[in-house]
């Protein structure tokens, strides 16, 4: 099965890329999620839960400042220039990864005083909330994207670039079938003593020579 740039991105360099790409960001994403349900319900904009939605906001909004960058750089761009994009799907699965972050650095540009400055407490809280379903939904569609088989598309594998810049042990060697089926004829029929001089066929040889492929 071909993959996706982006599944391929969480398979390499285990477990390091999923650590960084998935698990942290979604770990910091569903907090931000869950501590905005808790304020909007109580209106408390103080305390241990809006100080972690604080944190949790402006800590993943930064982080994904970093991935969309280091991602940019050293993957969508030289994928693009090289035209090794794996059909629509793989195109879909990585923007909306990345465009999914875009909400999240908006909560961070909103913590930080930078934006939204006229907004009330309420008023900044349903921008969060609206930016944290943003994230979700783009997240989602990358996920589902990302695990999709770009051959449905009519890709067919090749020597491409790998996202991250993670390079595979792809190269193996290679048996023919045909060569293998002779080799296994002729241990046969060295086994069986048939073009052997000399050869006894209802004597065990002394020792069997095998073959390697």
């Amino acid at each position: 099965m071909n993959m996706t740039h982006y599944m391929e991105l969480l398979a390499v360099n285990q477990p390091w890329n999923l650590l960084i790409f998935m698990a942290i960001p979604i770990v910091l994403a569903e907090t931000l999620a869950i501590t905005e349900l808790y304020i909007l319900f109580t209106r408390r904009f103080d305390g241990f839960v809006y100080r972690l939605n604080r944190f949790a906001g402006t800590t993943v909004g930064l982080y994904f400042v970093g991935v969309i960058a280091y991602l940019m750089a050293t993957a969508v761009l030289p994928i693009t220039k090289n035209n090794e994009w794996r059909t629509a799907i793989d195109v879909i699965a990585v923007a909306s990864y990345l465009i999914g972050g875009l909400p999240l650095i908006w909560i961070a540009l909103q913590d930080f005083g930078l934006v939204n400055k006229a907004q009330d407490q309420i008023g900044k809280l349903k921008i969060h909330a609206i930016c944290v379903a943003l994230f979700l939904v783009f997240g989602h569609i990358a996920m589902i994207a990302g695990m999709l088989d770009p051959s449905l598309l009519g890709y067919k594998g090749t020597n491409t670039h790998q996202m991250g810049g993670v390079q595979s042990n792809a190269d193996h060697e290679f048996c023919h079938p045909e060569m293998h089926e002779q080799m296994k004829g002729s241990h046969q029929q060295m086994m069986n003593g048939q073009g052997m001089p000399n050869s006894n066929p209802n004597k065990m040889p002394m020792q069997s020579q095998g073959h390697s492929h």
